[in-house]
C-alpha cells in the first residue's frame, strides 16, 4: 500500500480517519480558505479540498503518497458561515442557525499519481430554536470559535440539533463512505 497523508490540521479528521484503522501521517496545508466573491458553497469546498491535496502532494510526490485532503462549510440561504472570527460572529451565526434548517457541504479529495479526485457530499442539519441565553452560554464554553457555521455536532453543539438528513461524518468534517470509496481508488482499503 502506498503511504497515506492527511492534508489537514483538523483534530476532528484525524479522529474520523484513524477510526478506520489506516496508518497515516498528517501535513497540514497552507492555502487560502477565502471564498471567491459569491462563489457556489459547493464549488467552494471541492477547490479548497483540491487546493490543499495538491499543495502536500506537490511535498510528497516523490515518495508516492496518497493524499487525502478535506474542506468542510456550512451553507444558510446561499451564505457560506465559515469559522467564526469572535464571539459576537459566533453569537450571529448561531442566532441565523436557530429553529431552521441548514446545509454543511464537505469536499473530499484525493490526490495520487498525478491526479487529483474530488467528492462533494451534502448534508442538511436541522436546529432547534435557540434564545440569547442559550447561546450566549454556547459561545462561552469557546466550543464554536474554530467550527464552521459556530458549532460542533461531535460536541456541546450537539445539543441543539433536532435532526440529521445525510452523513452524520460529513457535518463532523470527514464523510466516511466517500472518503472510503476514493481511498479505494488508490488501492488503500480497510480490513
Amino acid at each position: 500500500m502506498p503511504p497515506l497523508v492527511l492534508a489537514s490540521g483538523s483534530p476532528r479528521r484525524r479522529e474520523l480517519l484513524g477510526q478506520l484503522g489506516l496508518s497515516f501521517v498528517v501535513m497540514s496545508p497552507d492555502v487560502d480558505e477565502t471564498p471567491l466573491g459569491h462563489e457556489d458553497p459547493r464549488r467552494y469546498v471541492a477547490r479548497l479540498a483540491a487546493a490543499k491535496a495538491g499543495a502536500v502532494a506537490r511535498r510528497t510526490a516523490a515518495a508516492g503518497a496518497v493524499v487525502l485532503a478535506a474542506d468542510t462549510t456550512v451553507e444558510l440561504d446561499g451564505t457560506i458561515l465559515g469559522k467564526p472570527v469572535d464571539a459576537a460572529d459566533a453569537a450571529r451565526m448561531l442566532h441565523a442557525l436557530a429553529g431552521r434548517d441548514h446545509e454543511v457541504h464537505s469536499g473530499v479529495a484525493l490526490a495520487h499519481g498525478g491526479h487529483v479526485h474530488v467528492v462533494t457530499v451534502t448534508t442538511t442539519v436541522s436546529f432547534a430554536p435557540l434564545g440569547p441565553a442559550e447561546i450566549g452560554w454556547y459561545v462561552a464554553t469557546g466550543e464554536p470559535m474554530d467550527k464552521a457555521g459556530a458549532y460542533a455536532l461531535q460536541g456541546i453543539g450537539g445539543a441543539f440539533v433536532v435532526a440529521v438528513h445525510g452523513s452524520v461524518t460529513n457535518v463532523i468534517g470527514l464523510p466516511l463512505v466517500e472518503t472510503l470509496g476514493l481511498l479505494a481508488q488508490a488501492g488503500i482499503t480497510v480490513g
